[in-house]
């Protein structure tokens, strides 16, 4: 998607050879018209899937899955990271390391919203060793429902996570696919 990699160009930070800064358009500040883009994007890519809801974790996968949400015309759930008075029975957890805050969550859906009837479209706003990923599709599968596949933003193409996703089966839909990050610098595939 060449708009999100001109938007990586111009206002990314590269802060170490493993550390992407993208909270200009992405995840702290958000470009309303970038994440209609990649909403459209994942629509386009995942239409034909029979999608009944797509599932992400809070925070920053919110604003792109809504887009895509709302362009597929499914709800979107996020798996919260903090508990909740609201949210403490007939609970999915998982468990998640976050490498950039380097903390582990327990991450949570309500089985109220996820069921075996449904067919889920997971979407986060990077992909790098797969931990998050991971923890959604355990929480999906302990809905027993199916996976369609996941929508990553950015992808740190130089990490394991699409290479084990991929090894266990799902498939995955990247938008920028970065290779490296070396030399404070920006390189894509493809």
């Amino acid at each position: 998607m060449e708009q999100l990699k001109q938007k990586i160009r111009s206002e990314g930070v590269v802060l170490s050879d493993r550390v992407l800064k993208v909270d200009a358009f992405l995840n702290h500040q958000i470009d309303p018209l970038l994440m209609k883009q990649i909403g459209e994007e994942f629509a386009r890519r995942f239409r034909d899937e029979g999608i009944t809801k797509i599932v992400t974790i809070e925070a920053s996968g919110i604003a792109p899955a809504i887009m895509a949400g709302l362009e597929l015309g499914v709800p979107v759930i996020f798996a919260r990271k903090h508990q909740s008075l609201t949210m403490t029975d007939h609970l999915l957890t998982a468990s998640v390391y976050s490498f950039t805050k380097q903390v582990e969550s327990t991450i949570a859906i309500s089985t109220n919203h996820l069921s075996a009837d449904d067919r889920v479209l997971i979407i986060d706003d990077f992909l790098a060793n797969g931990k998050a990923a991971k923890g959604l599709i355990a929480i999906i599968q302990q809905a027993g429902a199916s996976i369609a596949g996941l929508g990553i933003v950015i992808e740190k193409s130089f990490q394991v996570g699409r290479q084990e996703l991929e090894e266990a089966g799902f498939r995955v839909e990247s938008l920028a696919r970065v290779q490296s990050l070396r030399d404070v610098q920006v390189q894509f595939i493809d």
